[in-house]
Parts: C-alpha cells; sequence; structure tokens
C-alpha cells in the first residue's frame, strides 16, 4: 500500500505541474492572494489527487474481497450441497475417530476420564441450550484435564468447543486461538479430523472482525478440503 501511494504522490506531482504548464501566460500573470499564491497550488492539488486516489484504491480493494468472499461462500454452499452436509461448523463437538466396540467386560474406568468426558458433556449442552458462557468453563475444564492427561483426542474436542463457545459469544479473536489448536493438534498427532470444520470457523471468525484477506485464505482450505474429502 505504501509502494501504491508513493507511486499516486509522483503521479500526482507530474499531474499538477503538466497543469501548470498549460496555463496560458496571462493566468500566471495575475496577482494571486498571498493565501493561495502559485507556489503553493501545485503541493495541495498533488495532496487531494493522492487523497482521492488512495481513497479509491480503498474502495476498489475491498470491493475486490468482498466479492472473493461471495464467489467462495457460493462455492462452500455448492460442495456442501453435493456432500449433504449442510450444518454448522460446530456441530455436535463428535468427531474422534472411529473405533470398534470394546466389550463392556473389558472397558478399564479411569476416575480421571469419566470427569472429563462429563466436562464435554455437559459443555456440549450447555451450547445445545444456548448457554455458550457456561459451556465455555465446562470446556476450559476438559482442556486443562485433558492436557494433564496428555489425551489429545478430548484435548481437540474440548478446543473445539471453547472455540465454538467463544465464536456464538462473538468473541472471535479468541475463538480463532482455539480453531487454531485444532489444526495444531491434528498437525502433531496426524490425526486430521475436525480439521475442515475448524478452516470454516477460523475464515467465518476473520469475517466477523473485518480481516476478509485472512478468511479468504481459510476459505480457500475449507473449500479444498470439501472438495477433497
Amino acid at each position: 500500500m505504501m509502494e501504491a501511494v508513493s507511486s499516486c504522490f509522483g503521479k500526482a506531482l507530474v499531474t499538477s505541474s503538466a497543469v501548470m504548464l498549460a496555463m496560458p501566460p496571462s493566468c500566471l500573470a495575475e496577482e494571486c492572494d498571498p493565501g493561495y499564491s502559485l507556489p503553493n497550488m501545485p503541493l495541495l492539488f498533488a495532496i487531494a489527487m493522492v487523497g482521492a486516489t488512495v481513497g479509491g484504491l480503498l474502495a476498489r480493494q475491498r470491493k475486490g474481497e468482498l466479492k472473493k468472499l461471495n464467489d467462495q461462500l457460493r462455492q462452500i454452499n455448492a460442495s456442501l450441497r453435493r456432500q449433504a452436509k449442510i450444518e454448522s461448523y460446530a456441530p455436535a463437538l463428535s468427531y474422534a475417530p472411529a473405533a470398534s466396540k470394546i466389550p463392556e467386560s473389558e472397558v478399564i474406568v479411569d476416575p480421571h476420564k469419566q470427569r472429563l468426558l462429563a466436562y464435554l458433556r455437559t459443555g456440549k449442552n450447555y451450547l445445545r441450550n444456548q448457554a455458550p458462557d457456561k459451556a465455555f468453563s465446562e470446556f476450559k475444564a476438559a482442556l486443562d484435564l485433558a492436557q494433564s492427561l496428555g489425551d489429545h483426542v478430548e484435548e481437540k474436542k474440548a478446543a473445539r468447543g471453547l472455540g465454538a463457545s467463544l465464536q456464538r459469544q462473538g468473541n472471535y479473536k479468541e475463538a480463532i486461538k482455539y480453531h487454531s489448536m485444532v489444526l495444531s493438534i491434528s498437525k502433531m498427532t496426524g490425526e486430521d479430523s475436525g480439521v475442515t470444520e475448524a478452516y470454516g470457523a477460523i475464515a467465518d471468525c476473520y469475517t466477523e472482525v473485518g480481516e476478509l484477506e485472512k478468511a479468504g485464505k481459510f476459505y480457500d482450505e475449507y473449500i479444498a478440503r470439501l472438495e477433497n474429502d
């Protein structure tokens, strides 16, 4: 942007100088009020030209970003319809890796694990009942416990729940932090369940705070994963 402004300023100076040279001698010979003397005019004209040009550039850039987002959202909608996945980006918070059912006789009951699952269940219920502030507390307790146990599967669920809770409260920047944690955990473990939804949620958050260029990048990732799923 600074390069564009410098370029515009230079062009404006050249333009103002050209206008000055094109003026008839009679105009140059006329006396001017001291406050509006001719030597001041090119600079004032240049400043006005720069202001108008920069304003136009910003408006065109914003229009381009909005058009790109609109096109991306149309593409997302088409992909979702094809795959019959029309749902929110944080739907049920239940994307743990699929596993065969273990017979009840072989299940080892860990009280810490049970408490962790209870936090997650309660958080999900609060989200469904439109109480994201209460859900946040439950998911935060789940995240802390999962990290202490080294349970990355449940840690990712908790992070996703925290992101969804904050997003529903309008705290988009903090929500991005937890949605990004989902991506980090997936990269660390090599297990990518929930990654597609995380990209979509991050893109939504950036859109809400007006950072359309960043939103566009995450929508691109989201679209690419939808089409490959």
